[in-house]
């Protein structure tokens, strides 16, 4: 994975985030002290399925295509827009990515790698605990956008 280092992250997109509903100004200046800036054309490949990579990502601008393996064919799942994050399950649990993440388009998104996350443990618990709390969050409103769909997948079905 390529990063700019010219470029470092500034707190403004982070706030205006998903994630950054959760996050103070303090949590989000602390947060940009370990994120790295990734430019991608179109079409480039953030990550793959499988890869052991389990950089968190937020969706500057562009989308991401989440694609995944159905029926033995690879088909987009999901497009994330601005203000999504991407990978939080491998970014928590360091588990490989079980989808392909794709630009649609030029896309800019941050990357924070747990491994340099942790390095804020010490200097900032606050606002890690405020991430964290603020990831946590957000896993349950995916889980509860999943729900819906299957629920009106049901009912379509009957």
């Amino acid at each position: 994975m390529e990063f700019v280092e010219e470029r470092a992250p500034v707190r403004l997109p982070i706030k205006e985030s998903e994630l950054g509903r959760y996050l103070s100004d303090a949590d989000c200046e602390a947060l940009v002290t370990v994120m790295n800036v990734r430019d991608l054309a179109d079409g480039e490949i953030l990550v793959k399925a499988g890869d052991d990579d389990n950089t968190l990502f937020i969706v500057v601008s562009g989308v991401i295509e989440v694609i995944a393996m159905v029926e033995g064919r690879r088909k987009v799942v999901n497009k994330m827009k601005a203000g999504d994050c991407a990978g939080i399950r491998s970014f928590v649990e360091r588990t490989p990515r079980q989808v392909t993440l794709k630009a649609k388009g030029p896309t800019v998104v941050y990357a924070v790698r747990p491994d340099d996350f942790e390095l804020l443990i010490e200097t900032h618990p606050r606002q890690v605990y405020h991430f964290m709390r603020g990831l946590f969050r957000m896993l349950n409103i995916n889980l509860e956008r999943m729900h819906e769909k299957l629920r009106r997948l049901a009912l379509a079905a009957r």
